[in-house]
């Protein structure tokens, strides 16, 4: 989806209510998401380095307008009907992310936090819950972001990261020994549609509760019970390979 060019009109259930000056120079549309400058606090057509402010209740016009000429009211918490990117049955409970004021996904990177799937309603169309004060993104903790779409391998520069990993069977390969690994790596397919393999090196193994720790076996998210939001937390280890220190999901060592 672009961002809206008009208003799109969208029904609430229940929330506050609120207004907000909006920038200079640009349009509100009614129901789009709005975004908060983070340095001017001024309301505009969210974009994804701004903070989840809400959904616009009716157009603001301030094109002709110097910033705080207009405010925009909001909508900044309840219940609202979103098409979001691949939504299935199976993804209630999941936090939902905005790219624009009209594009909704899964995927947290180079986007901002929403809300939670409250409710399915049909492929692809979901209720979400939000709340622009009280709602904290789960990934919030990660400053650098990023998605896994092909085979990587991780290096010393990886530290501290968050990976996304959206597509089916690709390989994440883990670093030598020598190198540290402090990384958490979470499958965001959905569910039995991605298995997530994270390959050690030849004489390294990731160790971990109930893993047999075999050298130059794959720690995999199984694919069949796989579900979006499952993940692994890797530290580093000693000299037999690095260590999970937190996962989620049915994860189990390559036979």
């Amino acid at each position: 989806m672009t961002t809206l060019a008009a208003n799109a009109p969208r029904a609430f259930e229940g929330g506050s209510r609120n207004e907000i000056p909006v920038i200079a120079s640009d349009i509100v549309y009614e129901g789009g998401a709005v975004g908060v400058v983070i340095a001017s606090g001024h309301a505009r057509p969210l974009a994804a380095t701004d903070r989840f402010a809400g959904f616009a209740e009716a157009k603001a016009d301030n094109a002709a307008g110097a910033a705080a000429a207009i405010n925009v009211r909001v909508v900044e918490s309840g219940k609202i009907q979103l098409s979001v990117s691949g939504a299935v049955i199976t993804d209630v409970g999941q936090p939902v992310y905005a790219t624009d004021d009209n594009a909704f996904t899964f995927t947290p990177t180079a986007a901002v936090f929403v809300g939670f799937v409250h409710r399915f309603v049909s492929s692809g169309v979901v209720v979400v819950a939000f709340d622009a004060l009280n709602y904290r993104d789960p990934y919030g903790d990660y400053t650098i972001r990023e998605t896994i779409s092909a085979n990587k391998t991780l290096d010393i520069e990886d530290n501290g990261k968050i990976f996304f990993v959206d597509t089916d069977a690709t390989i994440t390969t883990l670093p030598a020994t020598a190198t540290p690994v402090n990384a958490k790596i979470v499958n965001i397919g959905a569910y039995g549609a991605v298995a997530v393999n994270l390959s050690p090196q030849a004489v390294d193994k990731v160790q971990g509760p109930d893993l047999p720790g075999t050298d130059n076996k794959d720690l995999i998210n199984t694919k069949a019970t796989a579900k979006r939001g499952d993940f692994v937390v890797l530290t580093t280890g000693d000299a037999n390979g690095p260590v999970v220190a937190e996962l989620r999901g049915t994860w189990a060592t390559e036979v």
